[in-house]
Formats: structure tokens, sequence, C-alpha cells
């Protein structure tokens, strides 16, 4: 079968991929732009990728007429509280609209749980695409998951930087909250197993964990399964919008992203039994055991993909990244620095090291204190880290940067700044002619820009030449 999967860089849809694949289906990636795309894919003939934008009808016409089945994974199109519901409405009208000129005879459209009358913005929102989607022209199966627990999910990141760095927690009332966590491999499989599978068409089903657990039951059993004791006090007193600095601070999350997470867990999220476990024969695991599988894959280093990778995540980005691959000369500022490669191999892997917990190879006590300071001014900080130590591709996150261009054989390594700066800035490794050139580039906004360049200039003196200096000596 030819099968569509919209979100393709998305946490579910990068993880769905390989699967589809792997059966022998021809798939189409859609993505807004293909330098996010995943590398592999262009060695594979059983996948291709094209570029479409679900917001801009015009890009359409790249989708392929002969679809067979269309996954729409599209959620949370915007960074901003007040105009994503806008924007997933008029994702799924184009979406909808696209497809019934093709031949395309399902639609699997990942949901969020949505059984209470009082519905956050975001499972609202959810809850309008699920009636947008449905047509006379294919067959629409609908997916409700709640919190979905797997490595790089952004609830499972939120939880360990809670209980890893908070031996006390005094926390907000809905922790009590209850929700029923579903792993992300049995999400998959949910989503895998339905492919073609007629009992499915035409219906919605709510799919979920094993176990009804509070937040805070998920807080101590996720401590459990590290090895740690941890207090939890709730206390009625803390305002959403405390709350929503409360993880922000804490947690690598955005205060965007805290806002909206807060928003929806003060609904309860229980799902309603059917019969779809026994129809795709797929039995949930316990959340222990989710948390337990997704720290095998934290130790192998094999997570496939991250909430933090996604734009969602980006302080300062907005999908398409070719418009920041050609750095800027003029109007702009540069510290410039280059030295002889002794060993080029180790320094690229050096490059391809950087940030994370390898840190920056010189004043990375700085780049702490940098990171401190964005935060305190709503910026991402550095708690993003990177998902992978050892690779990168463009459109990933690492630390306050945004990975724009990343090619080993072209020996060239391109960042883009996410933290809050009076400018934009970019940051370039490269070797050519024996040579590691590196180069930070700031393009200023106003005179603020440009006193604040002048101010960290003594700092980026020392700190970029201390960090060239590690990079080539091997």
């Amino acid at each position: 079968m030819k099968i569509l999967v919209t979100g393709a860089t998305g946490y579910i849809g990068k993880r769905l991929i390989p699967l589809l694949a792997n059966d022998d289906h021809q798939v189409v990636c859609a993505v807004r732009d293909k330098l996010r795309a995943d590398k592999s894919y262009a060695e594979e003939a059983s996948i291709d990728v094209i570029e479409a934008d679900f917001l801009k009808p015009e890009t359409l016409h790249s989708i392929p007429d002969d679809i067979d089945v269309a996954f729409y994974l599209i959620h949370s199109m915007s960074n901003s509280s007040k105009d994503f519901e806008s924007l997933e409405e008029r994702c799924a009208k184009n979406f909808k609209n696209q497809l019934e000129k093709t031949t395309v005879k399902q639609v699997i459209y990942l949901s969020g749980i949505t059984n209470e009358d009082n519905l956050s913005k975001h499972l609202q929102s959810r809850k309008n695409v699920e009636n947008l989607l449905k047509s006379d022209a294919y067959a629409l199966t609908i997916f409700k998951a709640g919190i979905i627990v797997g490595s790089g999910s952004s609830s499972f990141e939120i939880i360990r930087d809670l209980v890893e760095k908070l031996p006390f927690m005094i926390a907000p009332k809905w922790l009590n909250t209850k929700t029923q966590p579903l792993a992300v491999r049995d999400v998959l499989s949910f989503l895998h197993r339905s492919v073609g599978f007629e009992k499915v068409y035409n219906k919605s089903f709510d799919v979920f964990g094993p176990e009804v657990l509070t937040y805070k039951q998920m807080l101590l059993q996720f401590a459990e399964v590290r090895g740690l004791k941890r207090y939890i006090l709730t206390v009625p007193v803390m305002t959403p919008k405390l709350s929503s600095y409360w993880l922000y601070f804490v947690t690598s999350t955005s205060y965007k992203l805290a806002t909206s997470l807060v928003d929806s867990m003060g609904v309860q999220i229980i799902g309603k039994p059917s019969q779809i476990n026994t129809l795709l024969q797929v039995e949930p695991i316990s959340y222990k055991a989710a948390v337990e599988h997704a720290f095998e894959k934290i130790e192998q280093n094999s997570i496939i993909s991250s909430w933090k990778d996604s734009m969602v995540s980006s302080g300062r980005l907005r999908n398409n990244l070719h418009k920041y691959v050609n750095v800027p000369k003029y109007g702009c500022f540069q510290d410039y620095k280059e030295r002889p490669v002794i060993n080029s191999e180790k320094t690229i892997d050096k490059i391809w090291r950087i940030g994370g917990t390898t840190g920056w190879y010189y004043g990375t006590f700085l780049w702490k204190i940098r990171g401190y300071i964005d935060k305190l001014f709503g910026g991402i900080g550095l708690r993003r880290g990177r998902t992978s130590p050892t690779q990168l591709d463009a459109g990933d996150a690492l630390d306050f940067w945004r990975v724009i261009f990343a090619d080993k054989v072209q020996k060239k390594l391109l960042l883009y700044a996410e933290m809050r700066l009076p400018g934009e800035a970019w940051l370039e490794f490269k070797i050519e002619d024996g040579l590691l050139k590196q180069t930070a580039t700031f393009r200023p906004r106003g005179l603020w820009g440009r006193l604040y360049w002048y101010s960290v200039l003594p700092f980026h003196g020392l700190i970029f030449k201390g960090m060239i200096n590690k990079l080539v000596d091997v």
C-alpha cells in the first residue's frame, strides 16, 4: 500500500515510519522542510519525502493521487496559545480537501481522550479536528490517547526533570488529577496494526494503559524505577500561572508549553473501554514497565525522536530552516577563528558531541550562566540538552541552539541561537583546507543589539578561543 504520513518529523511520526516501511509499504513522508527529514530516508527505496505545508493549500499538489492510507499526526502548529486552535482547524480542512482528491481509503488520526465536559483548549481543539476530518470520501479511524510515556516524550522528560532534580516537592493540586498513561510502543502498535483493517473503519477508540494513576503516583512510581526516595506535598493555593512557572523553571519545557500542559493536566483523562485491544491484539504494558523500557532506550543511545526536537520547543524559529542556512554578512558582527586540524575525524567527532552532557569544551560554566539568564528572561535556557549524545540532524535542538545544517561529509555544522537576544545569532564549524574555521555571527537589532554585542565581546574572546583550541586538540 502507499501510505501518507503527515507530521513525519514529529515524535510519533518518526517512530511510525520505519514500522510501515518494514512491512513493505511505500511510505510518503510529508514535511514542511526537507532539511528536517531523516537523512536515512534518502537511502530507502520504500520511503519518499515531499514538502507540503498544510497551512498553505498551494503546496499540497505534491501529495500523490494514488494514496491508500493516510496518517494525520499534525498537532500544536504554533508556540502561541492564542492561535493554535485556528491553525489546527485550517490544517485539518486543507488536509481533508486535498485527500478527497486522491484515492485514499482510510485516514488514521491520533487524538486525545476527550470524555470530560470541561476540556482544556488543546483537548477541545483535538476534538474539533476529529469532526473536521470526517468525510464521505474515506473511512476515518480515530485513536484517542492520554499521557504517552516513552523516551523523549514531553511527559516523560518533564516527570524525569522533576523526579531527578527535586527530593521534596511542594506541588499544585492538579497532581491529584487521574489519568491512564500509555507506553509509546503501544500507541505505535495501535496505529500500525490499524492500517487497512476494515473493522476499525469509521470508528473512534480510546486507547490507554492498564492503570488509573494520578500525576503524583506517576512521579512516585518513576522515582521507584530510578531507585530514588521522593516526597510530594500538594497545596491548593498554587494558581495555574504559578504552576506554569514551577514547571518552566524546574524542567526543560518552555513557558508557553508549560502553560498548555497545566491547562490540560487539570482535566481527568480516563478512557472508555472498548474491544480495540482484542481487535488489534495489543496488550498495553504498565506505567512502570513503560518507564523501564524508556530508560533502556536512553542507555542504548537509541532514542528515535524527542519532543525537544519539535518546533514547538523552539524559542524563535518557525519550521522553515532554509532561510537560516545562508548566514548573513552585511550589518553583522563576527568572531572568526581558525586552527590547523591534526585529525579531522576526531575533531568532527568532538563537534558532533558538543553541548548537552558533553558541554562546550571550554568555559561550560559560563554557558550555564548564560542559560540561567536566558531562563530568567523567559527563554529556553540550556535544559533542553540534546536527544542523542553523538548524532545531529537539521532541526534538532541543542541546548539553546537549533541545528540548521549538519553534514559530516561536508564537515560542516551550523547552529542558530534560540536564546533571548536583541538580534539573531549563528555559530558555524567547518573544516576546510586543513583548517577548522569557527565563526560566530550576530545580526543586531537596533541600538540594544549593538550594545549587547560589545558587552559580551570580552567573554566571546575567552570562550570561543578556548573552544576551538579544545576541538583541534587530539
